[in-house]
C-alpha cells in the first residue's frame, strides 16, 4: 500500500451575484431580504473564532491554529483530536529543512515498517487553494501520490508541519512556472507570500498539491528540534529501510485549547 507523504524536492530543499433593477417593490424587498441573509451568513463565517490545539511531545509543546477556510479538514482534525485518536501516535517521518510528519495510527503498534500507511479508514476531499501555502509552520494533510490518488484526496489523519528554509526570489519565479504548468492555468504568488518564503521559508514545491489547513503559532523551536532528530539517513545508524524515522520515538498527545491567546509577534 502506498504511503501517505509529501513529495521531497531533494535538491531544491537544499538550494533554494447583481440582480437587474425591477419596478416591482415586492421583488426589491425579496432581493433585499436575500442580500441581508447572505450578508448575515457571511458575517457569521467571518467572526467564527479559530480553533487551537496543543500537540504535546517529549521535546515540548507546539500549538496549531486550524483554518476556517478548510472546514472539511478543520472538522475532521477536531473530531479525531476530541476522540483521542492522535494520542500515542508518533512523528514517524522527519527530514531536517523540510517537514515532520505524524498522525498515523499504525505508529502505535510495534511494527515500524507499516508506519506511514495507516489511516482512520477514509480519506478527505481536497481543499487546495492558492491562498494557503506551505510556509514555515504550515499544517498540511499528507496524501498518497497522484498515480494512486488523482483527485489528491487527503489522508484521514496523517499530517505534516513544514519546517522549510528561505527560498530565493528566482527560485519562487521558477516554482510559479512549474505550478502553472502542473495545474494548467497561470499561478503566481502575492507579494506577501513571496516575502514570507524569502524571509521565513517553506516548501513551495508542494503548493497547489496538498491541502493546507492550519499553521503553527507556538513552538517553532520544538518543530526545529524534532526535525533535527537523528535518523538512519542522517546518522548511518539503524535500518536504512526506516531512513527518515527518528531513532528516538517522538510521541504526541493532541488536546483542544478552549481558551488560548496566541503569542504576539
Amino acid at each position: 500500500m502506498p504511503r501517505f507523504e509529501p513529495i521531497i524536492k531533494a535538491l531544491w530543499v537544499m538550494a533554494f451575484l447583481l440582480f437587474p433593477v425591477s419596478g416591482c417593490a415586492s421583488q426589491d424587498s425579496q432581493h433585499k431580504d436575500t442580500n441581508s441573509n447572505d450578508q448575515a451568513q457571511t458575517a457569521e463565517k467571518t467572526v467564527m473564532p479559530p480553533s487551537y490545539f496543543e500537540i504535546q511531545t517529549n521535546h515540548g509543546k507546539m500549538v496549531v491554529k486550524l483554518y476556517n477556510e478548510t472546514p472539511i479538514h478543520r472538522d475532521n482534525f477536531t473530531k479525531l483530536a476530541t476522540e483521542g485518536f492522535f494520542d500515542g501516535t508518533s512523528f514517524h517521518r522527519v527530514i531536517a529543512g523540510f517537514m515532520i510528519q505524524g498522525g498515523d495510527p499504525n505508529s502505535k503498534d510495534d511494527d515500524p515498517y507499516n508506519d506511514g500507511m495507516g489511516d482512520p479508514g477514509y480519506t478527505l476531499e481536497a481543499e487546495i487553494t492558492a491562498d494557503l501555502i506551505n510556509r514555515r509552520g504550515a499544517l498540511v494533510a499528507a496524501r498518497q501520490p497522484d498515480q494512486f490518488n488523482p483527485n489528491r484526496r487527503s489522508s484521514g489523519s496523517q499530517f505534516y508541519i513544514v519546517q522549510g528554509q528561505p527560498i530565493p526570489e528566482e527560485g519562487l519565479t521558477q516554482m510559479e512556472q512549474q505550478i502553472s504548468t502542473a495545474i494548467g492555468k497561470p499561478f503566481s504568488y502575492t507579494d506577501a507570500q513571496r516575502d514570507t518564503y524569502m524571509t521565513l521559508g517553506g516548501a513551495p514545491w508542494l503548493d497547489m498539491q496538498y491541502s493546507v489547513f492550519g499553521e503553527l503559532v507556538e513552538g517553532f523551536e520544538v518543530l526545529d528540534t524534532i526535525a533535527a532528530s537523528a535518523t538512519p539517513r542522517s546518522t548511518g545508524q539503524g535500518d536504512p529501510r526506516l531512513a527518515d524515522m527518528p531513532l528516538e520515538r517522538v510521541e504526541m498527545k493532541v488536546t483542544r485549547l478552549e481558551e488560548y491567546t496566541p503569542p504576539s509577534n
